[in-house]
């Protein structure tokens, strides 16, 4: 993980057209994969996510708040 941390430091100090670019880059790189590695992609953030939740990091949303907002957003 240090090893992300370290490359996302310095990527953040790119000019933002080079970040730009990099992103479209690696977004396009995602177009590749299978729809099995999609599915286990998903299924590895939601298991990520879960786990935050329980562990306190994050707190639950209720729905209807979550749909009062969209509504007040989108006029």
């Amino acid at each position: 993980m240090a090893r992300k941390k370290d490359l996302t430091e310095q990527v953040l100090e790119l000019p933002l057209a080079e970040r730009a670019e990099l992103a479209r880059q690696l977004l396009d790189s995602l177009e590749d994969i299978s729809e099995e590695e999609n599915d286990a992609l998903w299924a590895a953030e939601a298991e990520r996510r879960f786990a935050d939740f329980r562990a306190g990091k994050i707190k639950a949303i209720p729905a209807e708040e979550v749909f009062a907002s969209l509504r007040t957003r989108n006029g």
